[in-house]
Parts: structure tokens; C-alpha cells; sequence
């Protein structure tokens, strides 16, 4: 059995930390200022979200870099950074120093996440990145899959945490919800013995995440925005976070009742 890592001390309740790439992607549609991305990362943690994910892209296509300098003024939770570790990515980072970064496998022109790290093959470069980030006190966790051999490998980086991509899960809940979380167990209990901190993000939702997070051990925190940002279409922002905090808060009495 490995070390635990300090920061990965058993939680009750998964932290929420929403993503507000789409508030920005509304703005650059019409140009101008409105939807206020400030406002909105502002009002977040007003309305009880426990952490801002923004994730710049190099043609900024939503979250601008200069909107990431200026989040950072106002962020009071935790602020967390997600991106491909480019150098005009690393030098926005490191001009920042979020409380976290977290590492995507994203190519420039990638519409959105849609796989993990290959760990084994890029692990070099990796464990570079990581000692990068550290080095400034950044608390770092890599995107990766379910696959065993690449969280046997995140831990050779060096990383605190990983953060799963939960699309599969996503994908094949509606049609077997057993299924679709076993794979994520296994990579959960495998992250914990590792002493790997872990984190979740992509696709979660009102429907499937109080499945996810009350089997799945460790998690410390989800990521989400897409779906959080089109339920406050209908039932607005304060209750869309307020709703799935409801979701996490009854995760953590469970836990706690087990």
C-alpha cells in the first residue's frame, strides 16, 4: 500500500466546482459584455459553488486569457484551470497560480474533452509538466480514462490528483447504470491505494451524478458546467447550483450512514 497524499483525505461531501466556459461562450456570440463573465464566476460562489473551473482554448473561443487574469482577482473558493499544457498555456498559468491545474489532452481545434492522458507514452512529458506546476505550489491532476495502467502511470508523474472523464459513464447510465459505474470504481479504489487524490468531470448531471459520487470512494470533487449552465435556463443559476449541491449533500449522508 502507498502513501496517501495529504490533500487526499477522505471527504463526506464531493465539492462542487462549476465550470463557466458556456456563460462565456454566450458573450462572444453576440460580443460585448453580456452575460458579465466576472459577475457570473462572482455570483457562483455567492449562490454556494465550492470552486470556478474555467478552460481557456488557444483560439479563445469562450473563456478569453484575459478573462482568466481577472477571475483570479475575485475567486474566493478555489480556482482551478484546465487546459493543454502549451507554453502559451504554461505562461498563463504560472502568471495566475491557480489553487489547481488540470491537465487535458485537448488538440487546438477539439470542440470539447473527449479522452484522457495516455499516460504511459506521454509520462516523460507529464511528470515534466507536473514538477512545472508544483514547483509553483499548483496543486496538479491529469484527464485520464479508467484504464488501470494509466492511473498506474499518473502516479509516476508524480500528480496529486486525476480527474476522470466521466463521458462513457454518461453515455451508458441511462441503459445500465451497474456497468457504466464499475469500470469508475475500479479506477477510484486503484487512485486510493495509489494515494492519488481523485476528481470527476464531463457530462455529469442532475440525473446521473448522486449515482456517480455515492459509489464511487474518494471523490473529492466534480467539474461541471455545460449541463449546470443549461439547467439555469430553466430553473436559474442559484437554484441550478443550490440543486446539485443537493445532489452531493445527499451523497455525503450516505456515506456518512455507511
Amino acid at each position: 500500500m502507498y502513501s496517501v497524499h495529504k490533500d487526499n483525505k477522505q471527504h463526506a461531501m464531493t465539492r462542487l466546482s462549476v465550470n463557466i466556459n458556456k456563460i462565456a461562450t454566450l458573450r462572444n456570440a453576440r460580443g460585448g459584455n453580456i452575460p458579465d463573465v466576472l459577475k457570473a464566476a462572482s455570483d457562483c460562489q455567492r449562490f454556494g459553488a465550492e470552486g470556478i473551473t474555467v478552460h481557456p482554448r488557444p483560439d479563445e473561443r469562450h473563456i478569453s486569457y484575459q478573462d482568466v487574469r481577472d477571475i483570479k482577482k475575485i475567486v474566493k473558493t478555489e480556482f482551478n484551470i484546465e487546459g493543454y499544457p502549451s507554453p502559451s498555456f504554461r505562461e498563463l498559468v504560472l502568471s495566475v497560480l491557480p489553487d489547481q491545474v488540470t491537465l487535458v489532452p485537448d488538440p487546438p481545434g477539439a470542440i470539447t474533452s473527449d479522452r484522457g492522458w495516455d499516460t504511459v507514452s506521454e509520462q516523460s512529458f507529464l511528470a515534466e509538466m507536473v514538477s512545472l506546476f508544483q514547483s509553483h505550489g499548483i496543486r496538479t491532476s491529469l484527464f485520464t480514462g479508467t484504464e488501470l495502467k494509466h492511473i498506474e502511470h499518473a502516479r509516476m508523474t508524480g500528480t496529486d490528483r486525476i480527474e476522470l472523464y466521466t463521458e462513457p459513464y454518461a453515455a451508458l447510465y441511462p441503459v445500465n447504470r451497474e456497468e457504466a459505474i464499475a469500470p469508475f470504481v475500479q479506477a477510484a479504489v486503484l487512485a486510493g491505494e495509489l494515494g492519488i487524490g481523485l476528481n470527476a468531470g464531463h457530462d455529469l448531471n442532475l440525473d446521473n451524478l448522486r449515482y456517480f459520487a455515492v459509489n464511487v470512494p474518494g471523490l473529492l470533487e466534480v467539474s461541471i458546467g455545460h449541463a449546470l449552465i443549461s439547467d439555469a435556463l430553466y430553473y436559474g443559476l442559484e437554484n441550478s447550483i443550490q440543486m446539485y449541491l443537493g445532489q452531493l449533500e445527499q451523497t455525503g449522508k450516505i456515506k456518512e450512514s455507511k
